[in-house]
């Protein structure tokens, strides 16, 4: 009998235009301080998310989550916010099952869209 284990691989989409926007609007400085407090906020509610999912604080979660949307959309994470709006609407449909699927997929999106960022960073806008 063969094991054969599945790693979803999720594609990111950063939105360079978006970020681009921020640098010019607050400088390099200004843009660099707010996109690693986002970053910091961003790691911080994907870990909260996971628990708030176990310890069935729904209400909680959804707050989390909107929470994210708007630091994802701050600072260009396209694929992240979508993936949040689709968590949201799990959580509003009640829909345990999806819920689970979706947040497990939020956590895939945001680690990768995490690292996407620290990459374009030494890219200059």
């Amino acid at each position: 009998m063969q094991l054969l284990q599945i790693k979803p691989m999720e594609n990111v989409i950063v939105d360079q235009d978006r970020l681009g926007a921020l640098y010019a609007q607050l400088g390099e400085a200004g843009a660099e301080d707010v996109v690693c407090r986002a970053l910091e906020e961003l790691a911080l509610r994907l870990s909260h998310s996971e628990m708030l999912f176990h310890q069935e604080g729904w209400v909680d979660l959804r707050q989390n989550t909107r929470s994210l949307i708007a630091i994802a959309d701050q600072i260009g994470m396209t694929a992240l916010s979508q993936v949040a709006q689709d968590v949201s609407h799990c959580i509003d449909r009640r829909d345990i099952t999806a819920l689970a699927a979706t947040l497990s997929r939020l956590i895939r999106v945001g680690e990768r869209s995490l690292t996407a960022i620290w990459d374009l960073q030494d890219i200059p806008f």
